[in-house]
């Protein structure tokens, strides 16, 4: 009897232990502390590096230029570089000057407070004018006398603001948009390029300006840190400034802009004016406004549109006929809309893969006799898409980029504007797929008839030279065990192209990007970055200098001044100051390499832990996963990483890797992902965290979490389903659960088309009795990037398997909705609970 209630007792305080953390040392993990110091990281974390960024203004001349660094406690001070001497110096006396303006303005103004935002030397370089307060002021640098000025200068027109963008599909003439941040906190700006894709370019902390180079009609987003969209702006011919005060924000699309006539309907002599009627094309005599129409076979389903592609010459004219496709809807339940008490029904159209999508082929016309002119589609059969139509300098021909439904053949097409025959001028094709989404480039170099061309061909990204006449390559740019992220440039004058290179320092981590030049010939490669770390850099305006600011996530940002020419470093002109931040607790993240599952490739990751972090005690480990292929999305600059330190605070240890199927190394390490997408680089991973753990003993494999959104909820779900020996606890947001269910063009690119039974097999859906372990599943009722019918259909799955699991369904919520403030705490929840064994928020 006694020994019973021994063997009870004993059962009981093995229960109460695992309550309290599964082992000794969790019991100080999950606190109330430390959800206090998770949910104020953010605030206590920023603002707190200084000297991290420089703005050059650049003077008359181009070899001189002023920055403000912006230093603790809310000091700035003011630097002039002249880069022809390699010096760095203040850009004029502090003390004075406030001295002087302090006179002139009446008002008490401290040195290192002063806030300017222009600044102009005369020729002498006796005088200096600058703005200060909204107004114009003249200094004499030899006394240090300020009087105002009648300085007039025209100030940027202010650019109409839109609440929601649309891609950037317009590109005009070269002009700045200048972002002005009237917030009280910093702000992201991002580009939207053509794919609709927000592609990040610049901070702007408060207080300050930054000025971007762009074309008229890009579209530029402005976003808080936490990716909410404050004001969208449409860059104009004329330099405008974009106002961000909160109040910005403006109503609409940026469709919503008056509908201008396309360009592209009147012909190059003036003439000829195109258009569409009935579904047919016809043109138009400008002066004698006859009209002829050139077809009569349009009809609403195969229908003539009004994109026009005029010849040099005005003797020939392309059209493009699309025939339809799906029309498939997609319909969405709004619960509790702010405006009415019932629900609304909102619908969509939205492809999923294998729908049928618009077919468009391009037709050629005879202006003047007024002919149709066949061409023959044997090379364009299938098209995706039909892009980049060009006419050649001589009107002789024009050329199309064909990307062929299922990605694995794009062309550039050339058609004879006499007899409508076609010919491939560059032909890729891959027996996988060609990322066409992320790696796609051409560029036509007119006067020497040459194409510049992207291609993975030899295992690696690279750039070729083609001759567009014969369609021959003339050589290959660049080559070797190492990518072009992008090009930057094409200076066909001197025949060099500028271009973004990961992988071309081999000592260094092959994800950071460096900044290179080579020769048209392949010859000249100058490597121009050098940090051990990722580089992005800010040219000069006549491109003979740049700035380069390199970081790595354990290395605050540094900013150089180097020559274009050869690299070459003329000064070093800041060295962040993290000190306050690590005065916090913070602690960089550490850059963690564990080989592949083919026992050779390198895997590159990073370890976050938390500040109370005490190698004494054991921490579960929680992996932030997106294994999609269209990137790498490991962080390699400095940055606060604030969402994942956040997870780490409440006792966990958090990690991110790219595995095998994400891009931006080899080609056979993307290859991993075709048709492959349940992957998700788990064999990879597994073992990198097996690595991490034999050297750090701390982190305890046997509790281990994964989270992630989208193609990272799905990951999520899939390495419960796959991998549930070792993977405990999963919180998936929004995932894309079944391939099928998804957008046509993300997951045909990768899963490829037609259709085969392996989207089924890979299907979170079908797999969905597989579930081991805690899920919690998150999404937004008004989900309009992924389905989310596709996570209830999940739901469906598990409960017809008798699965138990948890679901947060968020009225009024869309895509991304695990990182907003209520998702985000129960996630931390889930973990706290189901990993660290307490309950949430409450002493154990």
């Amino acid at each position: 009897m006694n020994d019973r209630r021994d063997r009870r007792t004993c059962i009981l305080n093995v229960v109460l232990f695992c309550l309290l953390g599964f082992a000794a040392d969790g019991r100080a993990q999950g606190t109330r502390a430390d959800y206090e110091r998770a949910m104020k990281l953010r605030e206590t974390t920023a603002n707190k590096v200084f000297q991290d960024r420089v703005t050059p203004h650049w003077l008359e001349g181009h070899t001189r230029f002023w920055y403000r660094n912006d230093l603790a406690d809310g000091k700035r001070q003011y630097v002039l570089v002249d880069a022809e001497a390699g010096s760095r110096q203040p850009a004029f006396d502090h003390d004075r000057l406030a001295a002087g303006l302090a006179k002139a303005t009446g008002k008490d103004l401290l040195a290192d407070e002063l806030t300017i935002d222009r600044l102009i030397y005369d020729e002498s370089g006796a005088e200096l004018a600058f703005s200060h307060d909204g107004k114009w002021w003249r200094c004499d640098l030899s006394s240090y006398e300020v009087e105002a000025s009648p300085r007039d200068e025209p100030a940027n027109a202010s650019l109409r603001a839109f609440s929601r963008p649309r891609p950037s599909r317009t590109t005009g003439e070269e002009t700045s948009i200048t972002f002005i941040n009237r917030m009280e906190t910093d702000v992201e700006v991002f580009w939207i390029d053509s794919e609709g894709k927000r592609q990040r370019y610049a901070a702007v902390r408060p207080g300050d300006r930054h000025r971007q180079h762009t074309f008229a009609g890009h579209v530029w987003l402005v976003a808080n840190a936490e990716g909410g969209t404050l004001a969208v702006f449409v860059a104009t011919e004329a330099a405008g400034d974009a106002v961000i005060d909160g109040e910005t924000t403006g109503r609409g699309d940026v469709r919503d802009e008056p509908r201008r006539v396309r360009p592209g309907a009147q012909s190059p002599d003036g003439k000829w004016s195109a258009f569409i009627r009935d579904h047919n094309v016809g043109i138009r005599h400008v002066e004698t406004e006859e009209e002829t129409m050139l077809t009569d076979d349009g009809s609403e389903e195969d229908a003539y549109t009004d994109r026009f592609f005029w010849s040099g010459d005005s003797a020939r004219l392309v059209v493009l006929r699309t025939r339809k496709g799906d029309d498939r809807k997609v319909y969405l339940i709004e619960s509790s809309p702010q405006d009415q008490l019932q629900p609304k029904l909102h619908e969509m159209s939205y492809l999923k893969p294998g729908d049928q999508v618009p077919i468009s082929k391009p037709h050629l016309f005879d202006v003047e006799n007024k002919r149709h002119i066949t061409i023959a589609d044997e090379l364009f059969p299938n098209p995706w898409s039909v892009s980049e139509i060009r006419w050649s300098s001589d009107s002789r021909r024009f050329t199309f980029l064909y990307n062929q439904r299922g990605h694995q053949v794009l062309r550039i097409v050339g058609v004879d504007a006499m007899t409508g025959q076609a010919r491939a001028i560059v032909d890729e094709t891959s027996e996988t797929f060609i990322d066409y989404a992320g790696k796609q480039f051409s560029h036509y170099i007119d006067d020497a008839n040459e194409i510049v061309w992207m291609s993975e061909r030899d295992g690696w990204n690279h750039l070729y030279l083609y001759d567009a006449d014969t369609g021959r390559v003339k050589n290959q740019i660049t080559r070797g065990p190492w990518v072009v992220r992008g090009v930057e440039r094409v200076d066909e004058a001197k025949r060099q192209i500028w271009f973004r290179a990961g992988g071309v320092r081999p000592e260094q981590d092959p994800y950071y990007i460096h900044f290179c030049r080579v020769n048209l010939d392949g010859t000249g490669l100058v490597v121009l970055t050098e940090g051990d770390g990722t580089h992005d850099v800010t040219f000069s305006p006549d491109r003979r200098f740049f700035l380069d600011q390199w970081s790595r996530v354990d290395l605050p940002p540094v900013t150089e001044l180097r020559s274009a020419a050869d690299g070459r470093l003329i000064c070093e002109l800041e060295r962040a100051d993290a000190e306050a931040l690590l005065a916090t607790g913070w602690r960089p993240p550490e850059r963690f390499v564990a080989k592949a599952r083919d026992g050779e490739t390198d895997i590159y990751g990073i370890i976050i832990r938390p500040s109370t972090f005490d190698a004494g005690r054991t921490y579960p480990v929680i992996e932030q996963i997106y294994a999609g292929p269209q990137g790498a999305f490991v962080p390699k600059s400095f940055g606060l990483h604030a969402r994942q330190y956040a997870i780490a605070e409440l006792g966990f240890i958090v990690v991110q890797t790219d595995g095998m199927g994400t891009s931006n190394r080899s080609k056979a390490f993307h290859d991993v992902c075709w048709k492959n997408l349940g992957d998700s680089g788990f064999p990879d991973r597994i073992l990198w965290m097996k690595a991490a753990a034999a050297k750090y003993p701390y982190m305890d494999l046997a509790r281990v979490g994964i989270y992630g959104g989208s193609a990272g909820g799905q990951s999520t779900l899939r390495g419960l389903l796959a991998h549930g020996d070792f993977y405990k606890v999963g919180v998936a947001d929004c995932g894309c659960h079944d391939n099928r269910m998804d957008k046509i063009w993300w997951n045909e690119l990768w899963m490829g088309w037609p259709l085969g039974p392996h989207y089924e097999e890979q299907s979170n859906v079908t797999q969905a009795h597989r579930l081991e372990g805690k899920l919690l599943l998150t999404v937004g009722e008004l989900d309009r990037n992924v389905d989310p019918a596709s996570t209830m259909q999940v739901v469906n799955a598990l409960i017809k398997a008798d699965k138990d699991f948890d679901l947060l369904i968020v009225p009024g919520g869309g895509h991304g909705v695990g990182e907003t403030p209520y998702a985000s705490r129960r996630r931390m929840d889930f973990f706290v609970r189901h990993l660290l064994g307490v309950e949430p928020r409450h002493e154990p």
